[in-house]
């Protein structure tokens, strides 16, 4: 039985109702909601009654275990090197592109002509945005991701017909989902042809003939295959006779210079592809979404067709796209024009103020990569702070979470994805982890 000092405790602690009224809390309900506080409220009563925390101290202890906000979802620190990390949501948005998504999280005009008070076509804005960063196009169309443009593509050009590609170009695309599953999936047939390193025009030559919908270009974004090789470009492709699909991936829109090997939506609709297919969050920088370029008809087409309704993007994407593509430059594009000696410098700061608060930290040179499946075995010169391998996941359990890397026993901070203004905030996290119980030897 529990003796008197406990008994005594447990007539101390406040009932669920006098907590709930404190003001922090009432202010919480909004921010998190009731069930999320009423939670913390009898966690912190729970821990009162095992003598863990005075029972006075219920209503402290229930605001300090509240989340920030009523998503799981928040703002993470990427240090990993990676700069468009899938399990980190890839490209960051610009500050103009946050901005359009909050204003349009509201009543807007997503598809009303303001002036004359009649239903407009939806995303017009987004859409002349679009046109203008590939004059190239003919038309333009956007769905809520990469894959789903190209089951589009499919099922609207080739259902019940064939895809000719090549055996080379069978990629995974991540998370254990197979391109030939998903084109398969639309009612379309594969013909493939060549082999998984050599591929010639003679092949594509051989296989088209009248069940053909349409042969398909796929850039193997998150691989590379050398040696003893040969594929076929889209400029012969085109001389082909049928539509020429490029699934260009990482959302380049025009050629970049740290990137030669990179295809981009330009480059590839000028050599002769009818359509072009790429991601909006990756190297474009943008949200979400899956580009579709090219040829009116074609555009056309899948625009109307039923599956389009289910494809669509939300009015948050519309208005972050457009203000990605109106307002340069992305995060991305900073990160990707960084140069290494300036990232030295941001590392020896950072290391510097670390090791004035006791922390073993130093800067060092370091490798970045694109990542997102865009430029596979490109080096990315960056920089880094090395600390000791044991911050590792301290760090990504804390409350602004950084998440390096380990390797050679270190953990690795890197910079080349990390904006400048989050220094601070590194220096903060590194010093909350060097100040806990189980600070490293």
């Amino acid at each position: 039985m529990p003796g008197p000092l406990a008994a005594d405790r447990r007539r101390l602690i406040p009932r669920t109702d006098e907590v709930l009224a404190d003001p922090r809390l009432v202010e919480a309900v909004a921010r998190v909601g009731r069930p999320a506080v009423k939670h913390a409220v009898v966690a912190a009563q729970d821990r009162a009654r095992a003598g863990e925390i005075d029972p006075a101290a219920v209503a402290d202890a229930a605001v300090a275990a509240l989340p920030a906000r009523g998503s799981s979802l928040g703002p993470v620190v990427n240090a990993t090197g990676v700069l468009l990390h899938t399990n980190l949501g890839r490209a960051p948005l610009s500050a103009a592109a946050t901005e359009a998504a909050v204003a349009a999280a509201g009543p807007t005009a997503v598809e009303l002509d303001l002036g004359s008070g009649r239903r407009s076509g939806r995303g017009l804005g987004m859409r002349e945005a679009l046109a203008a960063a590939v004059p190239d196009a003919e038309a333009v169309h956007v769905v809520n991701n990469g894959a789903a443009a190209l089951v589009l593509a499919a099922t609207a050009l080739a259902a019940g017909r064939e895809i000719v590609l090549s055996r080379g170009e069978l990629v995974e695309i991540g998370d254990g989902f197979r391109l030939p599953d998903l084109l398969t999936s639309t009612g379309a047939t594969l013909r493939e042809v060549g082999t998984t390193n050599r591929t010639a025009r003679a092949d594509y030559a051989a296989a088209i003939g009248e069940p053909t919908g349409f042969v398909l270009k796929v850039h193997p974004s998150n691989f590379v295959v050398t040696g003893f090789t040969a594929d076929v470009p889209v400029a012969e492709l085109a001389t082909l006779g049928v539509p020429v699909v490029a699934d260009i991936g990482s959302g380049l829109l025009a050629p970049h210079p740290l990137l030669p090997a990179e295809p981009d939506a330009a480059t590839a609709l000028r050599a002769g592809a009818d359509l072009v297919i790429a991601s909006g969050d990756k190297l474009l920088g943008g949200p979400q979404c899956g580009l579709i370029l090219g040829r009116a008809d074609l555009v056309h087409r899948l625009r109307r067709h039923p599956l389009a309704r289910a494809l669509r993007v939300g009015k948050l994407t519309l208005a972050a796209l457009e203000a990605t593509l109106r307002v340069p430059p992305t995060p991305t594009a900073r990160a990707l024009a960084a140069r290494q000696p300036d990232l030295l410098a941001r590392a020896d700061r950072i290391a510097l103020a670390l090791r004035d608060h006791g922390v073993d930290a130093v800067a060092t040179p370091s490798t970045a990569t694109v990542g997102g499946g865009g430029a596979p075995g490109v080096e990315l010169p960056s920089a880094a702070v090395r600390l000791p391998e044991s911050f590792a996941e301290r760090l990504r359990r804390g409350a602004r979470p950084v998440v390096g890397r380990v390797a050679g026993g270190a953990c690795l901070l890197d910079l080349l994805a990390v904006p400048e203004d989050a220094d601070e905030s590194i220096v903060d996290a590194v010093r909350a982890v060097a100040a806990g119980p189980r600070h490293p030897a």
